[in-house]
Order: structure tokens, then sequence, then C-alpha cells
């Protein structure tokens, strides 16, 4: 009964006016007085922050704060892929025929995820993360590899929230909010970063205003307002996941999440 419950009050707020509002406060001087208390509830460590408190002018102002420089080292072989957020990881592995499985219990399919796109078939048989950001992490998101973009794609949809309840108990929460997706085209292959909104999101934004032609690894490359979800998807037979990776580790931005290969050379061995 309870389950229902929340199910049916999320599905309530997941309505696109609830998140503008809260959006809107976010972003008024009216916030600026919680960002304090909002630290430190959710213990966000603020010696990193690019700004002092008190120099932040909204709540999202702060909740898409940069970092001091350094703060987020990028691990130096260049022929890793990088997380692209603070993260922890909800969901990891091999693609089977197009399908994700079992994400919190449900199963995906890339052509719903990726919205129907042809590059679908590059990652029918490829790797994935799914990468949840808690409102204690730090929320922007920066490019996993050095490479050119290929195609970007704004798809309108829900707000659910993307927490351990909404994935278990909304149906295909991550194919149904609103996304942004980039597939950049780098030496070994192709990936993409498919950005998930969330409840009480406002916007998804480039850091640029707009997607960029190419991107350094670890490049500013975009940021939620307020909690949300990666999913990160590598081309067929192009990558080999950490050894030292599984449900529930906790990566930083510009720390290893594997090594990249070409289709043509053997696979690294961990």
């Amino acid at each position: 009964m309870m389950k229902r419950l929340l199910r049916l009050l999320t599905e309530l707020s997941s309505r696109k006016w609830v998140s503008q509002a809260a959006g809107s406060f976010a972003n008024s001087r009216a916030s600026r007085p919680l960002i304090p208390r909002f630290a430190k509830s959710y213990g966000i460590n603020v010696e990193e922050a690019e700004k002092a408190l008190h120099e932040y002018a909204t709540l999202n102002d702060f909740f898409t704060r940069k970092l001091k420089p350094g703060k987020r080292p990028l691990v130096q072989e260049t022929d890793r892929l990088l997380s692209p957020v603070d993260a922890l990881i909800t969901g990891m592995g091999t693609i089977k025929e197009g399908v994700i499985l079992n994400v919190k219990g449900q199963d995906y399919t890339l052509e719903e995820l990726l919205h129907q796109s042809p590059h679908a078939q590059k990652y029918k048989n490829g790797f994935f993360f799914v990468l949840y950001l808690s409102p204690t992490d730090y929320h922007r998101i920066h490019a996993p590899v050095t490479g050119t973009t290929v195609e970007s794609e704004h798809v309108p949809g829900k707000v659910y929230p993307v927490n351990d309840f909404g994935l278990r108990h909304m149906p295909r929460v991550l194919s149904r909010n609103e996304r942004l997706i980039t597939y950049i085209r780098h030496e070994q292959g192709e990936v993409s970063v498919v950005k998930v909104g969330a409840l009480n999101v406002s916007s998804i934004r480039y850091a640029d205003d707009a997607v960029l032609p190419a991107y350094e690894r670890g490049q500013d490359m975009a940021y939620f307002e307020f909690g949300s979800t990666i999913v990160l998807l590598t081309e067929n037979d192009t990558f080999t996941p950490s050894s030292d990776l599984e449900l529930g580790s906790r990566v930083k931005m510009g720390e290893s999440l594997g090594t990249l290969h070409a289709k043509s050379t053997k696979r690294p061995t961990h």
C-alpha cells in the first residue's frame, strides 16, 4: 500500500511545472540563505568549491559550482575512459544485443534510451555504466574522452526521481525522463554520454550554452541543476572495465573506469 502511495505521489510530482517551480526558487535570491544549511545537511566539502559560500548568489549557483583547480586530477594514462562525474555506480555491465539488463531490477533497450537513434547499433554489444549523482555530489559533467562531437540530441520527457526508489518502482525511468545525449568519436571508437534529468531538475545545461564540436578529456561539458544520472555507453568491443569496480562503487570525476582499445587490438588484461 505504501509503495503504491509513494508511486502515485511521484507520478503527480513528476509534472514539468513542479520542477520548473522548484528551479525558479533555487535560481532566486530568496534561496541564498539556504546555502550554508544545504551544504551542512548533505555533508558537502565546501573547501573544494571555487568560491566561498557567501559569494554564491543563489542555491542553484552553489549547486552547479565549479571546483578549485586540481581537486579532480585526471588519471594520466590517455587510453583510460574517465568517469565524467562524481557518482555512485548503480548499474554496469555488458549490453546484450541492444538491451541493458537489470538496472535496479529493470531492463532498458538502447532504441528507447537513445530515442530510436541509428547510433544504437554501435552499442548493442558494448558496455554501460549508470552513474547516480546525489545532492551531495559535485554536479558538473566532464568529457570522458578526447574526441569530436558526432551528434547531440535533446529528448523531452518526464522528471521522475532517479534515486533507488525511482529506478526500482517507476517504469523505465532512464528512458522516460528528459535527456541530453552526446556522441563523441575518439581514437578507438565512440562513446555516448546520456545525461538524464530528474525530479526537481529545472534543466540540464551545456557548460558553454551549446554542445562543442570537440572535447578534451576532463573538459567541462554540462551540469545538472539538482541530482541526476549519467548513462555512459561504449562502442562494441572497444572497452575493458577496471576489475576493481562493481555495483555500489563510488567514483570521482577523472578517475579511470577502464581501458579503451581499438576493435582490432587484443584487449588488455588486468
